[in-house]
């Protein structure tokens, strides 16, 4: 399936990149956000930004996501089964 996202022509200039990255960027920033919010596996995420798994997970950083989504409750309790 296609998405199309309508943007200024000018916005990838204003941002000094190219529409190639300014496309990937947009595609990494939705697939991260995605998986922030749990919408997403790492793996689909990876998909939607057009990555290798591994390379999304190393690159969440940059978005300042923790590539490993746990709840403080769901830690505590994993610690108490342990």
């Amino acid at each position: 399936m296609q998405l199309v996202v309508e943007y200024p022509d000018i916005l990838p200039d204003a941002l000094r990149v190219s529409r190639n990255e300014f496309e990937q960027e947009a595609r990494m920033a939705m697939a991260v956000k995605l998986f922030e919010l749990g919408r997403l596996t790492s793996g689909q995420a990876a998909q939607l930004a057009r990555l290798e798994r591994v390379e999304f997970i190393m690159n969440l950083y940059r978005y300042s996501v923790s590539p490993i989504q746990i709840t403080p409750e769901e830690l505590a309790e994993d610690f108490a089964n342990a």
